[in-house]
């Protein structure tokens, strides 16, 4: 089973970052594009015989307590099994 987790900026919090990347869109022509955000990534590996149930608990644990700050920061995850 393993769980994927997105990590974002909340958006009231400045993206220098994104906006940077942004504004390298444009001067390459991709005048599409109307704003970036960027975050982090990552991919769990959990140990087998955990159920669904547990296994969200644990990555929400997982999340909140290590890889984000939830101060300026929120997170989205999905398992697979």
């Amino acid at each position: 089973m393993k769980a994927h987790v997105h990590v974002t900026l909340k958006a009231s919090v400045l993206d220098p970052q994104g906006q940077t990347i942004h504004n390298a869109l444009r001067k390459l022509g991709f005048a599409d594009v109307a704003s970036v955000r960027q975050g982090k990534y990552f991919v769990l590996t959990l140990a087998e015989g955990l159920s669904a149930e547990a296994a969200g608990a644990e990555v929400e644990r997982i999340a909140r307590e290590v890889l984000t700050n939830p101060v300026i920061e929120q997170f989205t995850y999905k398992i697979e099994e």
